[in-house]
């Protein structure tokens, strides 16, 4: 199949709109046409569905979207290992991660790795759980960091493990030298939340609904650091996993305490790239020093898995 059909095929299936590839590709809408009635003739099937509100891949799109993402993956992969061939120590990473991951955990896994190999240039997109699936299976980005109840369509979990949801307050908070905090006691103190989208807020609202706990929080924030900002302030208590308060500059000034709620305990993080893809090896050497760092955080008989 000719690649420049494939590439302006991806971004129409990436965009939904002729006009937008066009603008993103600085190609004339009508080439973007032309070249996909091409394929669409050479296959003998529809690959979108046309809408009043824009154009979707068909099942068959689907499935030429997902053999074209791997085929310019492999290239890149290709060309990565021609230049380490040549002595050239450089290569690029792209991380898609929640802000649990990277808010601290992977930047500062990202600047021992560069140590070692200070060729090596990284990309980091911070995002939502669903949306880093997103982004590793649609080959936007090399490696995904973030958190699951479940196995996903079209990713491998090159590592996992449990992810518990603790109680995260100052270090001079009364609470704080607890073994353990109920959700009633929580209930009780100014909690601050995550917004609902993130899979901490997800798993302590179930845990507070099967114990009958109301949990009225006095702060809801889409940005974590402020709600560790407001723990360590002495503001509250937020939620949050050992991966989260990972820094030295938040984690000196907070306690970790866990929560007695069997549900907080069935998170687990994951380590994610896509199915079937083989990684260049910039990526495979920062995925491997990544499972290192997230590992080495895990409590004693708690590790996770390697895969």
């Amino acid at each position: 199949m000719n690649s420049t059909a494939l590439r302006y095929f991806l971004e129409v299936a990436r965009t939904g709109s002729i006009a937008e590839a066009s603008a993103r590709l600085n190609v004339a809408s009508s080439a973007i046409s032309r070249q996909i009635a091409h394929l669409e003739a050479d296959l003998g099937v529809e690959l979108f569905e046309r809408r009043p509100r824009g154009m979707v891949p068909s099942p068959a799109g689907e499935l030429l979207a997902r053999h074209a993402r791997r085929v310019f993956l492999e290239e890149e992969a290709i060309v990565n290992e021609l230049k380490r061939l040549r002595g050239l120590a450089t290569g690029v990473v792209r991380i898609a991660a929640t802000e649990g991951f990277g808010l601290s955990l992977i930047p500062s896994a990202i600047h021992d790795f560069r140590r070692d190999h200070p060729g090596i240039r990284v990309e980091l997109h911070v995002d939502a759980p669903a949306e880093v699936t997103r982004m590793v299976r649609d080959g936007d980005v090399d490696i995904g960091a973030t958190f699951s109840f479940a196995p996903q369509a079209g990713v491998r979990a090159i590592g996992e493990g449990r992810a518990p949801v603790l109680a995260v307050l100052a270090k001079d908070h009364p609470l704080a030298g607890r073994v353990v905090l109920s959700l009633a006691e929580l209930a009780a103190e100014p909690m601050a939340l995550p917004k609902k989208d993130t899979t901490a807020r997800q798993v302590f609202d179930i845990a507070c609904g099967l114990a009958g706990v109301s949990v009225q929080p006095v702060l809801v924030s889409n940005y974590i650091a402020a709600l560790w900002a407001f723990a360590a302030e002495g503001g509250g208590i937020t939620i949050a996993s050992s991966f989260s308060v990972h820094s030295r500059s938040v984690g000196t000034q907070v306690a970790l305490v866990p929560i007695d709620a069997p549900t907080l305990d069935q998170r687990r993080y994951q380590i994610l790239t896509m199915l079937g893809r083989r990684l260049p090896d910039a990526v495979d050497a920062f995925a491997s020093h990544l499972l290192g760092v997230v590992q080495g955080l895990q409590p004693a008989g708690g590790q996770g898995n390697l895969i």
